[in-house]
């Protein structure tokens, strides 16, 4: 558990550690393409490398957010998985937008998924925890929506 938890940690810290990365890169663009702040209209590929390194910052409090309530109370090696493919699925969107607008799709979605999954399975964990459920009813409040529709 003790390592599961450090492992959380890192991703806090690897996430920082790419949105300092992504920082740097919005001043590098505005030096190259000479573009004083608060500016932020200008050369193309400088528009795009603003544009995804403010969408990466704007959900990263919801990603840290998620990613420990789900770690906390739903299972910690499922969460850290899911938080370092978030992360790489982040990196990959950042280096996709930079390039060209449609390259942020694929990473784009990834990283959408994977954050409704991580939300799925706070709120699983959430319920799981204030509800005590027992397994064998976890199971049956699982599988109640499928019944309804009779594919269980």
């Amino acid at each position: 558990t003790a390592s599961l938890i450090a492992l959380m940690i890192s991703q806090c810290l690897i996430g920082w550690m790419l949105l300092s990365y992504f920082a740097m890169q919005v001043i590098y663009a505005r030096r190259k393409y000479k573009i004083a702040p608060p500016e932020t209209r200008g050369h193309p590929e400088f528009e795009r490398t603003f544009r995804a390194q403010a969408n990466c910052s704007e959900y990263f409090p919801i990603f840290i957010s998620l990613l420990w309530v789900a770690g906390i109370f739903f299972h910690q090696g499922v969460t850290a998985a899911c938080g370092l493919l978030y992360l790489y699925s982040r990196l990959k969107y950042f280096q996709g937008y930079t390039q060209a607008a449609q390259g942020r799709l694929g990473p784009l979605y990834a990283s959408a998924w994977l954050l409704w999954l991580l939300l799925g399975l706070a709120l699983s964990g959430l319920l799981a925890h204030f509800l005590e459920l027992s397994s064998s009813s976890w199971t049956a409040a699982l599988a109640w929506p499928l019944q309804i529709h009779g594919a269980w």
